[in-house]
């Protein structure tokens, strides 16, 4: 297979059109699409479409880059230079809440061989909303073990599960978790709000634990009913980039994002996923736990919520669990 993709529990394969213009998933037939942070929109057409089970039985053993040999796009000190920054900028009145990230990159030369790295993902860090995608149509190789909602729409409902709060182990979240997911779900709220019917936006589940690989998370649900005249278009212009990797106000922390961060994440913190528009169904999880290759290199994002109450070092901790076990998959 040249291009193909495992999402949703699908294996698609052949490309039948490439578009940039989300307008597109309203038009009929099986997408996949990705979304960078800073807003490139993608959609593929796939040709074929059947249901997968365990699609990476035989695969090759995935020769992960030891970790050495990944460099970080900002170091620990300079990571907890912009922890310290974001929190002046919380005592000053311009933001209560922005998430700060690093990108790890390793040089290599050709694309990966997506089916090893999918299966070792599948195998070492299953996750909900897992996608590996090896597109070469349309320049798209990504690999993700995503465990966080971003959309998921049926119809005129639409939901999203915003995570805030990471530890190893439940006794691990603060009160500082509780108070930043909070704090995410009325950003999430808003976001929504701007697009969905005057009250049908609810907060199902709020402050859940959910338990991953070496993680715990705390993850709440939102859930609207859209407008009848509102598509992905307006859908993905009124929410992304998510607003649990951004921060809040989403406005003012964009902007300091750009700032202290000194290389795009790419469909890192993006979204990821697929659009049945027969159906009026899609899912796009949150581009996190997730490998890229552009460009000669294969990158991976991780970050962490910067509130007033961080603690610079507890925050570059958590940057580092969240990619330990990704770095060991094989």
């Amino acid at each position: 297979m040249t291009d193909w993709a495992v999402v949703g529990g699908r294996l698609a394969t052949g490309v039948a059109d490439v578009s940039h213009d989300p307008a597109v998933l309203e038009t009929g037939g099986f997408w996949v699409v990705i979304q960078t942070f800073e807003g490139r929109f993608t959609a593929v057409r796939m040709a074929d479409v059947a249901p997968v089970g365990a699609w990476y039985d035989g695969a090759a053993r995935w020769p992960m880059p030891p970790r050495e040999e990944w460099r970080s796009s900002v170091d620990r000190e300079g990571y907890l230079k912009g922890v310290d920054t974001i929190r002046e900028r919380i005592a000053a009145g311009d933001v209560y809440q922005v998430n700060l990230c690093r990108v790890l990159t390793t040089a290599m030369p050709s694309p990966p061989d997506l089916r090893a790295l999918g299966a070792a993902l599948a195998r070492g860090n299953p996750a909900p909303y897992a996608a590996t995608i090896h597109l070469p149509s349309a320049d798209l190789y990504v690999a993700s073990a995503s465990p966080e909602l971003f959309l998921r729409r049926d119809g005129r409902t639409v939901e999203s599960g915003p995570i805030k709060g990471t530890g190893r182990t439940e006794a691990d979240l603060t009160d500082k978790d509780v108070a930043e997911n909070v704090m995410i779900v009325d950003l999430v709220r808003n976001d929504l709000s701007r697009v969905c019917l005057p009250g049908s936006v609810t907060v199902p589940s709020l402050l859940e634990h959910e338990h991953h690989p070496g993680l715990v998370h705390l993850v709440s649900t939102v859930r609207g009913t859209l407008h009848d005249d509102v598509g992905w278009r307006e859908l993905l212009a009124a929410t992304a980039p998510p607003g649990s990797v951004s921060g809040a106000p989403k406005h003012s922390a964009l902007a300091i994002i750009r700032e202290l961060e000194p290389v795009p994440r790419d469909v890192y913190c993006g979204a990821v996923g697929w659009v049945d528009a027969d159906r009026q169904q899609g899912l796009l999880a949150v581009g996190i736990r997730t490998f890229e290759w552009r460009d000669g290199r294969l990158q991976l994002g991780t970050g962490a919520g910067i509130t007033w109450g961080s603690d610079a070092a507890r925050e570059w901790d958590e940057t580092e669990l969240k990619v330990s076990r990704l770095l060991e998959v094989q």
